[in-house]
C-alpha cells in the first residue's frame, strides 16, 4: 500500500483510546482527527493524541482529508453516527454491535453501497490465531461440513460496571444486556464458522442483577441455513467470569474449538485480557498433537503483545487495505447485520420470568 489511509475517530471514550493506539501501531492507517459532541473531552483527547478536534464528521473530511472513520461511540448511537459519517463521504469501521435493529443495519448497508463506501464492523477476535486455524480447517474440508455449533459464555458484570456509564442496563438506553453488549463477538464467530442462521428459538432472563432491567443470561437453539444445528448459552452471572468458547463439529465426526476468553472478561478501556485465546478442542486425524503445540505457541505469543490492542490493529490494517485495494473487508456490514438479526430474533422469542421485557 503506497499511502496510509487518513483516519478519524467518532468518539473519545474507553474504546476510542484502544482504537487510537491500534491505528498508530498499524502500518496502513494515520490518525488525524476526532469528533464528538462534548468539546471539552474531545479537545483533551485530541491534545493527548496530537490530532485535530472537530464537531462533525463532514468537518474532518473537508478540513483534515479524513478518508475513513472508526465509530466507537455507545452502540445505541451507532446508526446515527455511521449514517452521518457515510453522508460525509467516509468509509466506516463501526464498533460492535453494528446497531440495535436490523432495520438500522439495512439503512447503513444501503447508504454505504449507494456512496461506494466500505462498511465494516469491529470483530477483532477473527484475528485470534486460534480462530484463524478453525476457519482454515473448515475451508480445507478437514472436518467435513460444519453441522453442529456450541457457543458458551460464562462471564460476570458487577454493579460498578453498570454504573460506569449512565446508558448501561436499560432497554431504552442500552437496548439489551449480555446479548447486545458482551456476546456479539462469539455470535459473529459462530456465524463465520457455520454461515447464517435460519431459525432461532430461546429464552432469556435476569438471573442475579436486580439493579438492571435487561437480560443477564440467555439460551437458544439454532438452525443454520446450511442445515446445521447450534446451541447457545450466554450469561454474565458467574463470578469472576469462567470462559467464553465456540466449538464446531463437522459431519466427518471431527471437531474444533476455541476458548476466546478465560477468567474475568475483557472490558474495553477498563481491563485487559486475563488469558490467551486458545484452541481447546481439536480432534482432526493426524493433527491431535497440534493442540498442545498451538497452545504453547499462542501462550508464548500472548506474552509478547498487548492483546487488548494488537487484534484491533490487525483488523484496522485489513480495513485500510480493503479501501486501497477496492475489496471487501474480512468482516462486512452484512456480517454485522447477521449478528444483530440473531440477537433481535432471540429477544423477541424469549419469555422472561423476572427481567423487564423489552419495548414492543
Amino acid at each position: 500500500m503506497k499511502e496510509k489511509v487518513r483516519i478519524g475517530l467518532y468518539g473519545y471514550g474507553k474504546a476510542a483510546r484502544l482504537h487510537a493506539q491500534a491505528v498508530r501501531d498499524s502500518g496502513t492507517g494515520e490518525l488525524v482527527a476526532v469528533c464528538g459532541r462534548n468539546r471539552e473531552r474531545r479537545n483533551a483527547f485530541a491534545a493527548q493524541w496530537g490530532i485535530a478536534s472537530r464537531d462533525e464528521p463532514d468537518e474532518m473530511v473537508r478540513q483534515d482529508r479524513v478518508e475513513a472513520l472508526i465509530v466507537s461511540t455507545p452502540h445505541p448511537r451507532h446508526h446515527d453516527h455511521v449514517m452521518a459519517s457515510l453522508r460525509a463521504g467516509a468509509h466506516v469501521l463501526v464498533e460492535k454491535p453494528m446497531a440495535l435493529t436490523t432495520l438500522q443495519c439495512d439503512d447503513m448497508i444501503t447508504a454505504a453501497a449507494g456512496g461506494g463506501k466500505i462498511l465494516s464492523v469491529v470483530s477483532q477476535r477473527r484475528w485470534f490465531p486460534a480462530c484463524q486455524r478453525i476457519r482454515a480447517a473448515i475451508d480445507e474440508g478437514k472436518i467435513g461440513k460444519p453441522v453442529l455449533a456450541q457457543l458458551t459464555i460464562l462471564g460476570w458484570r458487577d454493579k460498578a460496571y453498570y454504573d460506569s456509564d449512565p446508558w448501561r442496563g436499560t432497554w431504552e438506553t442500552e437496548g439489551g444486556g449480555i446479548l447486545i453488549n458482551q456476546a456479539p463477538h462469539q455470535i459473529d464467530l459462530m456465524h463465520w464458522f457455520m454461515g447464517p442462521s435460519e431459525e432461532v428459538q430461546g429464552f432469556w432472563d435476569n438471573v442475579n442483577h436486580p439493579y438492571i432491567e435487561v437480560e443477564d443470561s440467555a439460551v437458544a437453539a439454532v438452525r443454520f441455513k446450511n442445515g446445521g444445528l447450534g446451541s447457545v448459552l450466554v450469561s454474565n452471572s458467574q463470578k469472576p467470569g469462567i470462559y467464553a468458547k465456540v466449538h464446531i463439529h463437522g459431519d466427518a465426526a471431527w471437531s474444533v474449538g476455541v476458548q476466546t476468553d478465560g477468567g474475568a472478561m475483557f472490558v474495553a478501556g477498563m481491563s485487559g485480557m486475563a488469558e490467551p485465546p486458545l484452541n481447546d478442542l481439536w480432534t482432526i486425524p493426524g493433527e491431535k498433537e497440534l493442540l498442545e503445540t498451538c497452545r504453547a505457541e499462542d501462550e508464548a505469543f500472548f506474552k509478547t503483545i498487548d492483546p487488548t490492542v494488537y487484534f484491533f490493529t490487525r483488523q484496522i490494517e485489513d480495513f485500510c487495505l480493503a479501501i486501497r485495494e477496492g475489496r471487501k473487508p474480512l468482516c462486512t456490514g452484512e456480517d454485522g447485520r447477521e449478528t444483530v438479526r440473531f440477537i433481535e430474533t432471540l429477544l423477541r422469542t424469549g419469555k422472561p420470568q423476572t427481567a423487564v421485557p423489552p419495548p414492543p
